[in-house]
């Protein structure tokens, strides 16, 4: 069951990565707008060198996966990869389409935003991403998580750096292109926001179990994150342990293999808009 769900997860981000592509190379560029994050970096530069977009996208890729890798893990990276190479290949591919979406660039830009959100959201939801500024963002919060034992979302980081993209086509471009390009960014993360609900906030978790000592030790080891304790009683099960902890969007999925190793643990996940000290 396992395996089959890791299989369902491959799948699902090679889905994602064609639709992102698709919606870029098809819809986005050819209507004067940009894909956000690193993805819009690798477009900038494209526009202005006349190398060929997939190129650089993958050129762009390459040190956050080697990043990924470091800080991240193994599990994580391989999926990241597995997106950008899809997404770089889907690019190259879909570049050589003659294709034109013959409407006004307002509608194109949403329904190319729709479509890029909804791709994403796959990519998401199954663990990985295409875009280096995601993972720039969860390095940095793992890294003030490690060193203040707080923990951060992501969000100052993902807007700071897609600010500086908007600013660069502003710039270098055309006002134009920075406010189409800011469009697909709203309407991109809308989509995102409903399907992976707010993957940049703070995750709650909430584990219900016999085995707290095992499932602390696990986070600690995999995570280095630490547990809000609270003794509890089941009406059926009798007493056991509330474990509270809280992480990031890309931290779920190694929380749920820690979850899955125990049996008999109970657990829910809810987002986390405001933690106040």
């Amino acid at each position: 069951m396992k395996k089959k769900k890791e299989l369902f997860s491959y799948i699902f981000i090679i889905i994602g990565a064609i639709m992102a592509s698709f919606s870029v190379a098809l819809i986005l560029l050819p209507n004067d707008a940009i894909d956000y994050g690193t993805a819009g970096v690798a477009i900038i530069i494209s526009k202005l060198s006349g190398i060929q977009l997939s190129v650089c996208v993958l050129a762009v890729f390459i040190p956050f996966i080697v990043a990924g890798y470091v800080f991240l893990g193994r599990s994580f990276t391989i999926k990241a990869a597995l997106g950008s190479l899809v997404y770089t290949v889907g690019l190259a591919f879909f570049e050589n389409i003659p294709f034109e979406l013959s409407t006004e660039h307002f509608l194109a830009v949403a329904f190319g935003g729709a479509i890029l959100g909804a791709g994403l959201s796959l990519i998401l939801r199954s663990g990985g991403c295409i875009d280096g500024s995601e993972i720039l963002a969860n390095i940095i919060v793992k890294k003030l998580s490690d060193k203040t034992g707080r923990n951060y979302s992501m969000t100052p980081v993902l807007l700071a750096f897609n600010a500086i993209v908007y600013m660069t086509v502003f710039v270098v471009i055309d006002v134009t292109a920075a406010l189409l390009s800011l469009l697909v960014y709203v309407v991109a993360t809308a989509v995102i926001d409903h399907y992976t609900d707010h993957f940049e906030a703070i995750k709650q978790v909430t584990i219900i179990t016999q085995d707290p000592d095992g499932i602390i030790r696990d986070i600690k080891d995999k995570l280095n994150k630490t547990c809000t304790i609270m003794d509890s009683r089941g009406a059926i099960a009798g007493e056991n342990n509330t474990l509270i902890c809280y992480i990031s969007y890309f931290e779920l999925p190694i929380m749920k293999e820690i979850i899955s190793t125990h049996s008999g643990s109970f657990s829910t996940v809810s987002t986390i808009d405001e933690i106040l000290r």
